[in-house]
């Protein structure tokens, strides 16, 4: 089987606006095609092509045994992709919505992630987990919910989310292409976001494990993932026209992490050390989400460069709300801006070697 990322098209002209349901569905139909042990199933598939579509005409194009409804039932979707990656197949699972993937998650725990160890390696786990999640869409209870920080406490797995066309498309091949377990995350409302790309030779991009920094900039890096990576795009845009990119303005960078697990501290810590100030932003609950094991790791290799405490901005300690309240609970601009504000810009350390009390820190 391939495994090569193809290389940029020769022509610009060649390249077109696609989305990234559709460079998910290349994705898994060139997975597919080049390899007879790729399988795709899932509840509505196939017929149907997914609640989002993303698998649309696989079914016709490979047939019911390789794109195959499931019924509703995820802890047998899951410990059947367990067998079938155990027999040298290379499963592709899709759980209809984040939350719908919680009856599956002792599969997970279990015995997906512990396979690979639990054999000292003779059964490689060459299984992907792909989850549409987080809000944004307007959806109800169990339809929104931003699960990561399950899936990255769980040693054993990859955990990986695109932001970008072809980060969708390159993610989610080399995600198939591994022999370990990776639980891909779609981020549901950029499913729609569109980009210049080309099905036929898609652009190469770095591989699981690396972070890339979307925007550069010198005075705080905004550090973040899949659905709230356009959302700091923004607000680094924003910060830039109020107080300017000079020396005293706000010139932010972006990163854009890709991979939770494998996590690349080294870009991260460049970047902040560099900067001497950092915000983590993502949907997930503030309390033990993400930004804390973030937060931490920047504080452990970057402390004698910081100039503030390490803040985040996140979705709030609360189940995820009706869809009429969910902008009040999403990261958005003024809340990152908010954040940024109070990075003590006038203090830095005190003359006692702690942090001065500036604006305050903490979670937003």
């Amino acid at each position: 089987m391939s495994t090569a990322v193809r290389q940029p098209a020769a022509a610009a002209a060649d390249r077109k606006p696609a989305t990234m349901g559709q460079a998910l569905r290349h994705a898994l139909r060139d997975a597919m095609a080049d390899d007879p042990d790729v399988h795709v199933f899932g509840e509505d598939v196939g017929s149907l092509g997914g609640v989002f579509r993303v698998t649309d005409g696989l079914t016709a194009e490979f047939g019911p045994d390789r794109c195959t409804d499931t019924p509703l039932a995820e802890a047998g979707i899951l410990g059947t992709a367990a067998g079938m990656a155990m027999y040298g197949l290379r499963p592709v699972v899709e759980m209809q919505f984040d939350a719908f993937a919680y009856p599956g998650f002792e599969q997970l725990v279990s015995h997906i992630s512990r396979m690979r160890n639990r054999t000292r390696g003779k059964l490689p786990m060459p299984l992907t987990v792909r989850i549409p999640y987080g809000g944004g869409i307007g959806g109800v209870e169990h339809h929104s919910d931003s699960s990561e920080a399950y899936y990255m406490a769980t040693p054993g797995l990859h955990v990986v989310t695109p932001a970008t066309v072809a980060d969708a498309y390159g993610l989610l091949r080399a995600s198939i292409a591994s022999d370990d377990p990776v639980v891909f995350l779609e981020p549901k409302r950029l499913y729609w976001s569109k980009a210049d790309w080309d099905p036929q030779e898609p652009e190469a991009v770095p591989g699981i494990g690396r972070a890339v920094v979307r925007r550069r900039g010198s005075s705080a890096t905004l550090i973040t993932y899949g659905p709230s990576v356009p959302v700091c795009l923004e607000a680094a845009e924003a910060a830039r026209e109020e107080h300017g990119d000079g020396a005293e303005g706000w010139d932010l960078e972006v990163i854009d992490l890709r991979s939770l697990v494998p996590f690349d501290e080294e870009t991260v810590a460049a970047s902040v050390r560099r900067t001497g100030r950092a915000v983590v932003v993502h949907e997930s609950p503030g309390f033990a989400g993400p930004g804390g094991e973030i937060a931490a790791r920047i504080t452990e290799r970057c402390f004698h460069y910081l100039e503030a405490p390490v803040l985040r901005v996140a979705g709030f300690d609360i189940p995820y709300p009706p869809p009429m309240l969910e902008r009040h609970h999403l990261p958005g601009v003024d809340r990152i801006l908010d954040a940024v504000a109070r990075l003590q810009w006038e203090s830095g350390f005190t003359e006692s070697g702690g942090f001065g009390q500036g604006r305050g820190g903490g979670a937003v």
